[in-house]
């Protein structure tokens, strides 16, 4: 295995498990739980993940860990879910499945633009910002963070009981 650590192992060793199953591998956790260890696996593609994908990915990422042995002999739990609301926003496909939605986005120079999602492309993200759209290039943004709303700009009005 050389000077690889066991999540650079992991994460070679599930990632094409993972798209096989039509997910990206967006992280791998281990952690230890008591006696035993947990290991998180999170996946995402667009249009969202349901149970049965989670499901399905689960039994694939079991079967490909007892053939390779990554977890070695000691007990572990296997957690497999899809990346949360607070999840940062680092990667071209994390804001492209966050379309429509608000967010805080941390510029290199340590500026925050705060906007709504209109869309993302390989090169950037095109926000509306109070209003205007404005162009952000991923080599100028740190990371950016979805917004918790507990209304949406796209709920329909007159819809309140």
């Amino acid at each position: 295995m050389g000077s690889a650590s066991p999540r650079d192992h992991l994460m070679k060793l599930l990632e094409p498990v993972v798209s096989a199953e039509g997910l990206d591998l967006e992280d791998i956790t281990v952690t230890q739980a008591g006696k035993r260890r947990l290991l998180r696996v999170i996946v995402d593609r667009d249009g969202g993940v349901s149970l049965d994908d989670v499901a399905d990915v689960s039994q694939a990422v079991s079967a490909a860990l007892d053939d390779d042995d990554a977890m070695g002999q000691a007990a572990y739990t296997l957690e497999v879910s899809s990346p949360g609301v607070d999840r940062p926003l680092t990667e071209p496909r994390h804001w492209r499945r966050a379309a429509k939605r608000l967010v805080k986005a941390e510029m290199r120079d340590g500026t925050v633009v705060e906007g709504r999602i209109l869309a993302a492309d390989e090169a950037g993200v095109d926000l509306d910002v109070e209003g205007a759209a404005r162009r952000l290039d991923y080599e100028d943004l740190t990371r950016g963070r979805v917004q918790v709303e507990f209304r949406r700009i796209d709920d329909v009005d007159g819809d309140e009981g």
